[in-house]
């Protein structure tokens, strides 16, 4: 499974910050969050939000191992 962590406001969005979740990359693991929290699906869809794998950020989807970490990190401000 999965590590997922949420970070700012999308964490806020959850409920949650760390989860475990059973997916094979990340479009399945975007599918499955946005089937159990619609408001959560749609604020991972946002632009600006990027995708860490291992910490190491990513763009599109990528296989996920059993014991990936896959941190979704809200848009950045700031200068």
């Amino acid at each position: 499974m999965a590590r997922v962590l949420l970070f700012g406001a999308l964490a806020d969005v959850a409920g949650w910050r760390e989860r475990e979740v059973e997916a094979t990359a990340i479009s399945s693991l975007r599918a499955r969050l946005a089937a159990d929290d619609a408001t959560l699906g749609q604020a991972l869809q946002r632009p600006g939000v990027q995708v860490a794998l291992d910490k190491a950020l990513t763009r599109g989807d990528a296989p996920l191992g059993p014991t990936t970490e896959v941190a979704f990190l809200p848009p950045m401000s700031g200068g």
